[in-house]
């Protein structure tokens, strides 16, 4: 399922939302013009590579730092590929922008950043072993989403899922919208415990992480829930308007 529009109301100045997709771009783009081996130096420094914190010796076998725990945080500006960055990026843009205008600046940057940490935490659970670099805003996203189902759970989200060569549209409320998806990557988290570390290549446990923290930490960070003005007899907003006097 692929959104594509919400009606909760954003932020009129998403700066933060704005600056972290600028942040993400350039770090991309900085990683493209990388020689080869250079990057691959530049991936295990600053992605996630959980047997660096769990076996030192292996790390410093290899050159790394055992005792950097940068990577908990730089790995959530970094990305694999280009659609990999493009749907991260157009999820960050179309929930971020709502729970932004819900919360101070300075408050959301830190739940965003909270929320990548938490999922970087989850995926370094799951995955003790594992030599291969884990990177990608998925996990700061995905509490994003947890957020965002507290916040305007009777919102809705439109979303597109390909069905064979057909794309079918449809809309359902934020709340069914996030935790279906939590469901699913749940399911898929669970499952890859029994394929071995790095299964698939996403970071499933990374999102559940993400998801949770978001859920956690959004009401202690000063998130406000959102209320659909009330209507009058036509349907019109009562809501009042700048020329209201308070």
């Amino acid at each position: 399922m692929i959104p594509f529009r919400t009606t909760a109301p954003g932020a009129q100045m998403p700066v933060i939302t704005m600056s972290l997709i600028v942040a993400n771009i350039a770090v991309f783009f900085y990683q493209l013009d990388l020689s080869p081996q250079i990057e691959m130096r530049f991936l295990y420094t600053y992605a996630l590579v959980p047997a660096v914190y769990t076996d030192p010796d292996l790390a410093r076998h290899a050159g790394l730092n055992p005792y950097n725990y940068w990577p908990v945080i730089t790995n959530t500006f970094m990305h694999g590929g280009w659609l990999h960055l493009i749907f991260n990026m157009w999820t960050l843009w179309l929930f971020g922008l709502a729970v932004e205008g819900r919360m101070s600046r300075f408050r959301y940057l830190a739940f965003y950043l909270l929320c990548g940490m938490a999922g970087s935490l989850g995926h370094l659970m799951f995955n003790l072993d594992s030599t291969v670099p884990a990177l990608g805003a998925s996990g700061a996203i995905a509490g994003l989403l947890g957020g965002y189902g507290r916040l305007f759970p009777g919102a809705r989200v439109s979303l597109v899922q390909p069905i064979f060569i057909f794309p079918v549209v449809f809309s359902v409320p934020a709340i069914v919208y996030t935790l279906v998806w939590f469901g699913l990557q749940l399911w898929q988290g669970t499952a890859s415990l029994n394929l071995g570390s790095g299964a698939g290549g996403i970071a499933w446990w990374a999102h559940i992480g993400g998801f949770l923290a978001g859920l956690a930490l959004i009401g202690p960070l000063g998130g406000r829930p959102w209320r659909r003005p009330p209507k009058g007899p036509s349907g019109m907003s009562l809501r009042p308007g700048p020329w209201s006097k308070s």
